[in-house]
This record gives C-alpha cells, structure tokens and sequence, in this order.
C-alpha cells in the first residue's frame, strides 16, 4: 500500500509544468533505491541513466511502476496456490484398490456361475428321475401294497380318541395348504405333531413334522421349515427307517435355493437325486 501511495505522486494534472531534466529525477530514483529494489527495478536505472539529457515524463515512469508492481508479485502467489497436494502419491493407492476388487468381483461371478450350472444339471437328473417313476407307476396303477392276512374285524380295532384327533388333525392341516391358508394348515400340523409325539407314532410324527414345514415354506419362512424338514430326516434316523426322506431333502433343498446358499442346496439336491434312482 505504501509503494501505491508513492507511485500516485507522479501522476501529473494537465497544465503542470515540464518535469525537471533527467539529472535531478536521477537523484531522486538513487535516494528512492532502497524501495525500488525489492520489486525489481534496479534493472530501470541504467536505461535512465543512458537517456543522457532526454527528458522523461511523469506519467511513463507512473505506467511502468504500475505495471511492475501488477505482475510481478500476484503470479507467484497464483502460482503457489495452483499447486496439486500429494495428488501422484494417491494415484498407485486408488489403483491398486480398483484391482483389487475387479479380481474380487471376477471370483466371485465365476463361482457364482459354477453353482448355478450345477444346479441346474441337477434339475434334468430329478425331471428325469421323476418322469421314469411315473412311467413304472403308469404299467400297475391299481397295484396294491398291502400284506396279504386275515380281514381285521371291528371288534379288534381299539379306537383311541387322542389317535383320532391326530388324524382328524393332519387331514384339517392337508385341507388347508390345498386351500392356500398356510397359517391355519400351521396351527392344525403343531397339535397333530404334540400328539403324535405323547402317543410315540413316528409315521404320524413324520407326517405332522413335514407338514409343518410345507406351512412355513408357503410362508416364505424358509429357515424354520428346514428344522422342520430335519426333523423328519432325525426321526428316520432314529426309528431306523427312511420313509418320508426324500421329500425331505428335496424341501431342504428348495428352501436354501430361495435363501441364495447354492453350495448347500447342491449337497441337498444330490442326496435327493440319489434317493429318488434307489427308490
């Protein structure tokens, strides 16, 4: 501010008198020296100096020291604030993280893919499994499996009410899932498995314990069926006998595929392909 102030002083007024000769400006830029310097004008003073007698005007040296202070300290100071921070040594981190996790995304879709080619291999097994069961059902569908004895007469029979009433149940809930009520199928498949297990009827057991799970499956409560579908399987397990187990690990099967575990879908899948071959 104080180097504006000075240079306005030599702005001259239109009827001024003639500046006086290049002597006494001379004099008057040595005694000045110890300002001019710091801004670069001491390469000024020998051009005056070779002027010899020729008189210079205010208003010349007024534009030249205007435009040396304009130019010569704000373009530094442009300049340093343009300056980029660190910017080359986050480049090799921002690559390497992008690497990084293409080659992650890369895995994964390709093990992603395998799974569901599995899966689906596994599919035409059981389709053609299904259909080679139904065409050696088709020669014998009157066939009947029952032992060969004696008539059972109505006096043998010993009706229990609570076996009643477990049967009457498992029907209810079978009515239920036909007529797309999931919930009360539920409530009607809970009773009939508390019976099942006071009277120690494992068959009914199986029945009630699969129906549980096909209530929750419709309900979208995929983690609760599959106990319910183990459960079948641990009462096999337990009873030494494997009725009912296929459908088991088909459900079991079914279930992870909709909670998106392929892997274990696959190892259900493949025990469901065995069973439905040796059945």
């Amino acid at each position: 501010m104080a180097m504006a102030m000075r240079c306005s002083c030599f702005l001259s007024r239109p009827n001024s008198p003639r500046s006086p000769p290049s002597d006494q400006l001379l004099r008057k830029i040595h005694v000045s020296d110890s300002i001019v310097k710091p801004l670069g004008m001491q390469n000024l003073l020998p051009v005056l100096k070779c002027q010899g007698n020729i008189e210079m005007r205010s208003p010349v040296l007024a534009f030249l020291l205007a435009n040396v202070f304009t130019f010569s300290a704000p373009l530094k100071a442009m300049a340093e604030t343009c300056e980029a921070e660190n910017s080359a040594f986050n480049m090799p981190i921002l690559l390497s993280v992008a690497l990084v996790g293409a080659t992650v995304g890369g895995l994964l879709a390709r093990q992603r893919r395998g799974e569901l080619k599995r899966l689906n291999e596994q599919l035409r097994q059981i389709n053609a499994a299904l259909r080679r069961q139904a065409k050696i059902e088709s020669y014998a569908p009157t066939l009947s499996y029952s032992p060969v004895g004696g008539r059972i007469l109505e006096s043998d029979v010993i009706v229990d009410p609570r076996k009643e009433e477990l049967i009457s149940r498992l029907k209810s809930g079978k009515n239920f899932l036909r007529n797309q009520d999931p919930e009360k199928a539920f409530v009607e498949f809970k009773t009939a498995l508390e019976l099942a297990q006071v009277l120690q009827d494992p068959t009914e057991e199986k029945k009630a314990a699969r129906g549980l799970g096909a209530s929750l499956q419709r309900q979208g409560k995929y983690r609760e069926a599959i106990k319910y579908h183990s459960l079948v399987l641990a009462i096999s397990e337990r009873e030494g006998e494997q009725s009912g187990n296929t459908e088991a690990f088909g459900a079991i099967a079914d279930c992870y595929t909709e909670l998106g575990d392929l892997e274990k879908a696959a190892y259900y899948y493949d025990k469901y392909i065995a069973r439905l071959e040796t059945d």
